[in-house]
């Protein structure tokens, strides 16, 4: 009798803790739940089932757009979005807050403790993870996405909230455990941030990678009507930015563009024009006579130039 009375005693202290934080899974499925929307939004784009994403130039953060960033060379992982990679972590997040919360019985307790961990580590490894997007987002594509920084604010409130679930007779451990886990994610980040940077190798000596994206009628129609007002980009072969400009147009639209080599041992190099041009960053657009260097958003090149033809880019 005493020893059953122990067993109900102790199983009851284990429910309370449970019960007491069911708040907290509340407000982690909400975050998470926001998580998948934004990041099944960018798959979904990406993926070509709905239309563009809307960010406004002069919308939150300054940020110049949405494009540039999802479209750049560490917007995709595997050959796939890397938004989609995002949406799994959130859906598991998701499926580890609510899960306790519907099941009953020993099940439901046992699952509970080691989700605490899982979520803990999960959304651990999001939020580093998201600082080394924050840091691609300002040193290397310079310039931001909305969609991108809500969702490294989300990954940091789902670490604040699963770390308040987790029992405290469980910290060591997950010091422990989040420590090895915090070194592993940052330094696979910084790697892979560093070697998708570096375009493929060229196909011969001074010749730039080829572009791999395709093209959609309107990126053709913008890049024709560049052409024809005169607009002109400068370029180096080696040049990552430059390889992200030409992927943002695509192949097709790329091939329409007068591109400018300036690499001396560029294939058809020319320069002595790049020289008097004065051109001193890659890539550089020369639009109505202005020289404006940096990646740009499709956009924004045609606010530029005075596009007016179809901008579903």
């Amino acid at each position: 009798m005493t020893s059953s009375r122990l067993s109900e005693r102790l199983a009851g202290q284990r429910r309370r803790p449970e019960q007491g934080r069911r708040w907290v899974r509340v407000v982690l499925a909400v975050l998470a739940t926001i998580g998948v929307i934004d990041t099944g939004s960018i798959t979904l784009s990406k993926w070509g089932l709905i239309g563009n994403l809307s960010c406004s130039s002069q919308g939150l953060f300054g940020c110049n757009g949405c494009e540039k960033v999802l479209s750049s060379v560490w917007g995709s992982l595997f050959g796939q979005p890397l938004a989609l990679f995002g949406l799994l972590a959130y859906g598991a997040v998701l499926l580890l807050a609510l899960a306790p919360l519907v099941l009953r019985g020993e099940t439901r307790l046992s699952l509970g403790r080691l989700s605490w961990l899982g979520l803990a580590l999960i959304s651990l490894s999001m939020a580093v993870f998201s600082a080394v997007l924050l840091g691609v987002m300002a040193f290397g594509i310079r310039d931001c996405c909305p969609f991108c920084i809500l969702s490294a604010g989300l990954s940091t409130a789902l670490l604040v909230f699963s770390l308040i679930g987790v029992e405290s007779e469980d910290r060591g451990q997950l010091v422990f455990l989040g420590v090895l886990t915090a070194l592993l994610v940052g330094v696979a980040g910084l790697g892979w941030s560093v070697s998708v940077a570096r375009p493929a190798a060229p196909v011969g000596q001074g010749v730039a990678p080829a572009v791999n994206a395709s093209s959609s009628p309107a990126k053709i129609a913008l890049a024709e009507y560049l052409t024809a007002s005169g607009a002109r980009i400068y370029t180096a072969y080696w040049c990552p930015h430059c390889h992200e400009q030409k992927e943002l147009f695509g192949r097709e639209a790329t091939a329409k563009l007068t591109v400018i080599e300036c690499a001396p041992d560029g294939r058809n190099s020319q320069k002595a024009l790049c020289d008097q041009k004065k051109i001193d960053g890659y890539p550089s657009w020369e639009i109505n006579g202005k020289i404006d260097s940096g990646v740009k958003p499709l956009a924004k090149l045609a606010d530029l130039s005075g596009y007016r033809g179809p901008i579903d880019f």
